[in-house]
């Protein structure tokens, strides 16, 4: 079974620059989707209510703004939106249950904090909601993937202009080690884990100084594992040709073996 999360920055634009193409080719089971910026009622027939898909949506409030969705050729269950009992108007964190499977998957959209002063207090707040609230997670029986952009590269083997932008909200010291934190609580960084200490593979790069064409991003997509998960990874990817051409991101693919649960 294959898990991909991806930040598709505005999924209708997503959609008019080839998002299905690159679905077709990737293939996955389960598909993890943030910052889709859109209403199920603003979107065609095959994507509000795609033939062979189960979706469960969490739009922001605002219009054109944020929000998350999941996609799974199962049916999903005990669908919960938000960091209950904080509210999530911006359609920031959705979990569900895939049906047949003891798999629980959770698509999360970290705020940045890099358009202003007060985004970056609303992004800190939201942290110190969400590191409690994941641990929740952590004492499941059962497999549990939370993926998504977290908006925060974690060490300089995560980011290419590591000195430059450590000043910089995605790279803060408290940020990287509020991500520390989070791993030390007990989620497993499989992406890290499958390719080693190497530099990246990145996951986001800027639109400005041919960062994407040279490859000089930031890796902020993640896939965090209960440990139980953790044990079902085999392979993980990073498919950067997706991020070329539909959105900034690159969409980020875990293999998982499920026989004999």
């Amino acid at each position: 079974m294959r898990i991909t999360t991806w930040n598709v920055n505005g999924l209708r634009a997503a959609i008019r620059k080839g998002l299905q193409r690159h679905l077709d080719a990737i293939r996955p089971d389960v598909l993890l989707l943030q910052e889709i910026r859109a209403q199920p009622d603003q979107l065609a027939p095959e994507w509000s209510q795609p033939a062979g898909w189960f979706v469960a949506w969490h739009p922001a409030e605002r219009k054109g703004y944020a929000g998350t969705a999941i996609f799974a050729r199962r049916p999903l269950r005990r669908v919960r939106r938000g960091l209950h009992p904080a509210p999530d108007p911006e359609g920031r964190v959705l979990a569900a249950r895939i049906a047949g499977t003891p798999l629980e998957v959770l698509s999360v959209y970290l705020p940045s904090g890099s358009a202003s002063p007060q985004r970056q207090a609303a992004k800190e707040a939201w942290m110190d909601v969400f590191l409690p609230w994941s641990r929740q997670f952590l004492k499941r029986r059962h497999p549990v993937f939370l993926c998504g952009d977290l908006n925060i590269a974690h060490t300089e083997r995560d980011i290419f202009y590591a000195k430059s932008n450590e000043k910089n909200s995605g790279f803060l010291p408290h940020e990287r080690e509020w991500f520390g934190r989070l791993l030390d609580l007990g989620w497993v960084d499989v992406v890290r884990r499958h390719f080693g200490p190497i530099q990246g593979p990145y996951s986001w790069w800027s639109n400005r100084g041919r960062a994407r064409e040279l490859d000089r991003g930031w890796r902020i997509d993640y896939v965090l594992c209960n440990r139980p998960a953790a044990k079902l990874v085999r392979s993980a990817a990073v498919h950067r040709e997706g991020g070329l051409e539909v959105s900034d991101h690159a969409p980020v693919s875990v293999d998982i073996e499920l026989e004999g649960l």
